[in-house]
Formats: C-alpha cells, structure tokens, sequence
C-alpha cells in the first residue's frame, strides 16, 4: 500500500478522529490519504501555528494525542509556537511535516539548502519535542509511529515530530513486513515508594497547618479522581494551581483559591503561613514560588512530587529550603496514599484563619460594581460565572485577560478551564477554541484580549466555515494593558510599543469580525453587561463581544519582583500584613 494510506490508517486506528493543518507541496499524499479516510476529518486553519494550537487543545479535551499537519519550510516553522504550548505544558501532540524528496536533502553538505523550501526541522524541533525524527527509509514507518505514539503519552507527555519527505509518503510499503516498536515496560521502585510514602504520612500526621498543593500532572496522569478522594480523605486545604483551577468548584469548602505571583491574597498568606506543602504533580515554577524561591513557605516543610527528576533537581539549585524531592508518578503515590490509614491532627482554627482571609481579601469587592465607565473584568468575571453553565468549556489567551480570568473566575463543577499556562502566547484561545468544539462537539467561551486576537485573527475565516459555536468575549483595552503594568512599575509610566500612543495600532475589530461573516456586539459598561452576556451565550453560532476595559486597568493583587509572595501590590498597611502572619517575617 501507499506509505501515505498506512499514515492515515495508523492514525484512525489509533482513535485519531480529526486533524488539523495546511496542505503544501511536500505533504500533499499525506492530505490526500487522510481525506480518503472515511472516519478522519481534515481541519484547515488558516495559519501553521493555528493548527498546532487547534491540535494542543484537541488533545487537552479530547485526552487523545492531538495531530497538526504541515508542508516542509515555512509550513513546518510555523508550528513552533503552537508546539512550545504543548512542550512547556506537557500535552501528547503529533506534528507530521512534509519534506523534500531524499534526492535534495543537504545532509552533510555546507550548502545552506538544496531541495525548495527545505528546512532541517528535526534539528529546530529537537529542544521543544520529546522525539523529532525524519523518516528516511520507508520501511521505518510503522516503527516510528508506534515509537512517536508511545513517547508522547508516556512519563511526562509532550509533543513528537515525524519529517517524512515527499519521496517517502508516496512510497510504496507491505503493511505485513514493517518493523514494529517494543514498549519498555515502566520500572518501580517499590521498596522506596513504600519509605516515601511512609515518611509523608508522618509529616502529614504531625503537621498543624497543611497545604496540599495539586498541580497539572494530576491531569496529565489522569488521576483527578484519586486526587479529590485523598484531599477529601485528608480534609486538608487544597491549593490548586492555574491548570488544575477546574479541578474542583469554587466554593468547596477546602479549596483555598489560589496562590501565585498573579493570584489572591488569601491563597498566598495560607501558603506562606502553612507548616506543611504536600505539592503533587507542580513543578512549582518562579510565577507559582515568586522569583526567590528561598522565601516560598518557608515555615513549611516541603514534599514535592513529580515525575520529572529535572524538574525537582531545580529546587535545590534555586534556594528552595526544607524540601523532600520525591520521583514519582503521582498515581501509583495517590494509590499508595490512599490505601494506608492517616489520622490527620484537628485543623478546625487553621481552618478559621483561612475562611478569615478569604472573606477579608474577595477578589471582586463591592466597590468595583459602582464603576460607571467601562467594564471591571473582576465584576465580568463575576458575572460570566454566575451565568455559565455546569460542563462548560473556556478557554482564556494570554496577559492580563488570562490573569484576570484566572483570578476572578469562579469554577463550577465540571467545567473545563484552561489556556497555554507556561509559553503562554498571545492568539491562543481563538485557534484553541477551534480545536475544543472538534474534540467536545460543545460550544466554547473563548475570552481574549484586543492585542491577541490579532495575532490569529485570520481563524475568523475558519469558526465562519465551519459555523463554529465559539462565544468570544474580546477584553478592548486599547493596548497591551500588562506590558503597561510592568512599565509603571519599572519606566515611570513611559509606554513605549504598548498602546497607540507609542505605535500600536488598534484596527476597528467589530469591523473585521463582520467582514469574517461573524456576529458582533459590544458591552461598554456594567449597565450593559448581563443581558450582553446572556444574549451572547444564548447564540446559536460564533459571536464576537466587544468589552470595552479602561486602558489602564490593573491587575489587582500582583506579586512586584523581589517579595515574598504573602507581600502583593498594593502593598497592605503594615500593622494589616503582620496579622495576617503566623510565621516569622
């Protein structure tokens, strides 16, 4: 059979229901041999890196391998933003790229290219994949699938690369006599998981103010369900990070909101003031710990657990003190966790304290509903939540629209919330919507800033196409309002290249959105808001909400470099900030 067909048969009997990319002189066959597939769907975005950010969030939705799709040179380069998504954020990806044929492969020669359009993409890809391959011979076929398969799902998850060139997709293959790839079977250690966990119980039943910090690779091993069984088993207070926010509702009684360089008051002071983190699954980066890791929790004894050695090898290196690494896969600790009796010590006035500091610390208070002009995005946010239903899917880009959605959100059960937390670029949430509708067959809330949206503006074209069910909320500030921050922070307010004043341009993008064929309406203040908002999530179709924001609207609280993370701006009074601390300042 055509290499190509065995491609497209591979990829469906792997469960791979749809893809996503741009056909190209060098990937032709392997479009064609898809499009013969009855039970594949092709995706056409407008955009290289569309497609690899449609396939990351495919794969975050769908828990299948996500697969974009793009011809050699320019198409293959311009996946590399979409593929640092799944990279940094550990999401199982599949980028098939064409080639030039073998005969014009530079290989060892100094030219700088010999066949048209060819790029050595394996070597570009090589830091931001797992496994980056060119697939020469067309006997190798099979065996680099399975392999690309296998390593992007297993230990800790991320995208692989498959460079077939032209040559190669159109050989002929005997499917009987292809070599296959042999799984290696995982170790354990079960002599030191058992210590491991013994010591933790230990920590954990001496411990008077424990934190139990659940972090992405929850997801990524898919254990949430393990996870809530042993914080509720536990009835310790649970921090969740950006990426596990969705984990469980808002209002459950031991979620503590979060804790960040961007995050609530009260999830900081109860982090800073706990005498016990048990992280699992987090690899507690400077935006979660705060630049000077050495002061993060640091009245607290600190278990971390991760699959990744490199990652807890960091921790050491970085300052961070009293700390127990532990190398694991976070499912076989939680089952071992699980199975073993705890007696946890009384934590009624830890509890106390907490409850004390989130109501004293709400992220929307009541004066910001008074706002006349413009829409506050924590009263927004407020607003979204109560009117967004259980199960619902959103997905939110980059800046200060992803910061204030992380912030102010309120989560209800069984909702989807995330974005590309770690490379976090602008332009994500609109080509990952369209990757979220194919995986889920759901409408989408899509929320997104003025600066973002054009970096992928384009993919209008595509949620026109296919008629997608996207609503998206655009956050109009007129500029790029957390450059902003950061310049009134360190430049004295000088704002150069940030908003139209200093060369940006902020083009009509209710305009452009009509001339895409998409709906438009616009919310200029909270007056207008909840019936803007009921009427957009009531759309049959795509929808774009104009939100007008106040150019220099602030993220509020936010961590200022060089504090412990307890001390946000603004800054509290400090007779207010000493009582909120159980330690040592």
């Amino acid at each position: 059979m055509k290499l190509s067909d065995y491609v497209a048969d591979f990829l469906e009997s792997h469960n791979v229901r749809d893809v996503f990319g741009i056909t190209g002189g060098a990937i032709v066959h392997v479009f064609d041999s898809i499009a013969k597939n009855p039970k594949i769907r092709y995706i056409c975005t407008e955009h290289e890196q569309a497609a690899a950010m449609a396939a990351d969030a495919y794969s975050r939705i769908s828990r299948n391998i996500g697969v974009a799709i793009a011809t050699s040179g320019p198409g293959a380069t311009n996946l590399v933003t979409g593929v640092c998504c799944s990279y940094f954020d550990s999401i199982p990806l599949l980028l098939i790229t064409g080639q030039v044929p073998r005969s014009q492969l530079k290989k060892d020669s100094k030219s700088r290219q010999i066949g048209f359009q060819e790029t050595d993409i394996v070597s570009m890809f090589s830091n931001i994949t797992k496994y980056s391959v060119l697939v020469e011979s067309p006997e190798r076929i099979r065996y680099e699938l399975e392999k690309a398969f296998f390593l992007a799902r297993s230990g800790r998850p991320g995208p692989v690369l498959l460079d077939i060139p032209d040559d190669v997709q159109r050989a002929e293959v005997d499917p009987h006599k292809l070599q296959g790839f042999v799984e290696e079977p995982e170790m354990v250690d079960e002599v030191k998981l058992v210590k491991d966990v013994e010591r933790v119980i230990n920590l954990l039943e001496t411990s008077e103010r424990p934190v139990v910090i659940l972090g992405n690779g929850i997801k990524l091993a898919q254990c949430e369900e393990k996870a809530i069984n042993l914080i509720e088993k536990l009835g310790t207070p649970v921090a969740l990070t950006w990426a596990t926010k969705d984990l469980l509702p808002f209002n459950h009684p031991q979620v503590i909101e979060g804790f960040g360089v961007s995050s609530e008051r009260a999830g900081n002071f109860v982090v800073q003031n706990s005498d016990l983190i048990i992280s699992f699954g987090s690899r507690l980066d400077t935006h979660e710990t705060g630049n000077n890791q050495s002061t993060f929790a640091r009245g607290a004894k600190k278990v971390i657990i991760d699959i990744d050695d490199s990652e807890l090898k960091k921790f050491k290196e970085r300052g961070m003190k009293d700390i127990y690494l532990i190398n694991s896969d976070v499912r076989l600790f939680l089952q071992a966790l699980l199975q073993k009796q705890i007696s946890m010590k009384d934590m009624s006035k830890w509890f106390v304290f907490i409850n004390n500091l989130k109501e004293k610390y709400p992220i929307c208070p009541s004066e910001y509903l008074e706002q006349k002009e413009y829409v506050n995005p924590y009263v927004f946010m407020a607003e979204l939540s109560e009117q967004s239903k259980e199960n619902d899917i959103i997905i939110t880009d980059a800046g200060a629209n992803l910061t204030w959605t992380m912030q102010g959100y309120r989560v209800k059960k069984g909702q989807t919330l995330f974005s590309a937390f770690n490379h976090s670029p602008m332009g994500y949430a609109l080509p990952a919507s369209i990757g979220a509708v194919f995986a889920s067959r759901k409408d989408i809330i899509c929320i997104i800033g003025d600066g973002g949206i054009q970096m992928n503006i384009q993919e209008l074209a595509t949620l026109a196409y296919h008629k997608l069910p996207i609503k998206i909320f655009l956050f109009n500030n007129s500029g790029y309002g957390i450059i902003q921050q950061t310049q009134d922070t360190w430049l004295n307010s000088r704002y150069v290249a940030s908003n139209p004043d200093s060369s940006v341009a902020i083009p009509d993008l209710e305009r452009i959105a009509q001339a895409y064929g998409i709906t438009t309406i616009r919310i200029n203040n909270h007056s207008e808001m909840k019936d803007g908002i009921k009427y957009v999530l009531g759309y049959k179709g795509p929808i774009l909400c104009n939100v007008s924001i106040e150019q220099h609207q602030k993220i509020i609280p936010k961590l200022e470099f060089g504090r412990p993370l307890e001390d946000s701006s603004p800054l509290l009074d400090r007779k207010e900030f000493n009582e909120n601390m159980i330690i040592d300042k």
